[in-house]
């Protein structure tokens, strides 16, 4: 390779992080929280970057070698820590860890050079004022539209999108989106809405049987099934405050 060819370049990139945030100094206990959270739906994380937010327990070091391990043997994937202590962040450094920003950096503002301004006869009307810039809107979001059965064990995940399912949810099977989910069928297995933290995110199902439901990772396990005055019937899943409601769906008139 000559020396005129570069083997690599640096750019920034804003990538979407998951922030795991630690609300107490008992490891034992927060390791066993997490393992249990995950187990009610194991691929939802599989392989996410995640962010360790050290705020709430800033008052003791935890041992970041351990705690990194089971992580990632949880499936995962630690990218580094937010906030802290000084102490804290020196050994999560240690550990092989990066130090994110508690806020992103702003860009700092251009320099504006002195302009001087010259003398204008009065015959020489002003100048017209400039015209705004046009505002460009942001592009709508996509839809994953899937017409055939979900079957027992597969996953599908929308990512960036809303997801529409014509088809019946096996049990077993996985819904995953970054927007709402819409089930035109009955809806027997597990769906995941807002996987990015999008807290208004929804779930529509024709006939909600589902084992699972999760909106921006609050999660609602039916073991016992469904409440009966909703088995099987029209319903929307959403998050009201802190918990995730279950209400039917009006019909239309």
């Amino acid at each position: 390779m000559s020396q005129d060819s570069p083997a690599f370049k640096i750019r920034n990139a804003n990538y979407p992080l998951f922030v795991l945030q630690a609300l107490t100094p008992d490891l034992a206990e927060f390791k066993r929280q997490l393992q249990a959270h995950l187990a009610q739906a194991p691929e939802f994380l599989s392989g996410a970057p995640v962010v360790l937010s050290l705020a709430g327990i800033a008052e003791t070091v935890p041992d970041f070698a351990d705690l990194v391990a089971f992580m990632r043997g949880l499936g995962l994937q630690v990218a580094g820590v937010v906030g802290g202590s000084s102490a804290q962040r020196e050994a999560a450094i240690a550990a092989g860890l990066g130090i994110f920003p508690d806020k992103p950096a702003r860009a700092k503002p251009a320099k504006v050079e002195e302009v001087v301004a010259l003398p204008v006869e009065p015959a020489t009307p002003p100048p017209p004022p400039p015209t705004p810039p046009v505002q460009e809107m942001p592009p709508p979001r996509q839809t994953l539209i899937v017409d055939k059965p979900v079957r027992t064990g597969q996953r599908i995940h929308a990512e960036g999108a809303d997801l529409v399912v014509l088809a019946i949810v096996n049990a077993g099977a996985e819904l995953i989106a970054d927007g709402d989910i819409h089930v035109y069928a009955p809806l027997r297995g597990r769906a995941l809405a807002g996987a990015r933290g999008n807290r208004e995110a929804r779930i529509f199902a024709q006939a909600m049987e589902a084992e699972l439901v999760s909106i921006a990772g609050l999660y609602q396990v039916f073991e016992d099934g469904i409440p009966a005055e909703l088995r099987g019937k029209p319903a929307q899943v959403f998050l009201d405050g802190e918990r995730v409601a279950l209400r039917p769906l009006a019909p239309m008139r």
